[in-house]
């Protein structure tokens, strides 16, 4: 099965929090590198990696880019 990255995050915190997004929308999404942030405090250079099944991949990071924009009132 090959993997894609849908988020490249900068702390445990961040990473943690998308892949429990993607979990209850149904997505199954897995951290690489989350190990990356010990010893380096806060911030791991963006080393660690929110990865889901290539097939999810799109809508994994529609469903991601949600979150981030902010919602529009009419």
């Amino acid at each position: 099965m090959t993997f894609a990255t849908v988020l490249t995050a900068l702390t445990q915190v961040d990473a943690q929090l998308a892949r429990s997004r993607l979990d209850a929308a149904g997505f199954h999404p897995f951290i690489l590198h989350e190990d990356s942030t010990l010893g380096l405090g806060w911030n791991a250079g963006g080393s660690i990696q929110l990865q889901v099944p290539e097939a999810e991949a799109e809508e994994a990071r529609a469903l991601l880019a949600s979150y981030e924009s902010p919602t529009e009132e009419s």
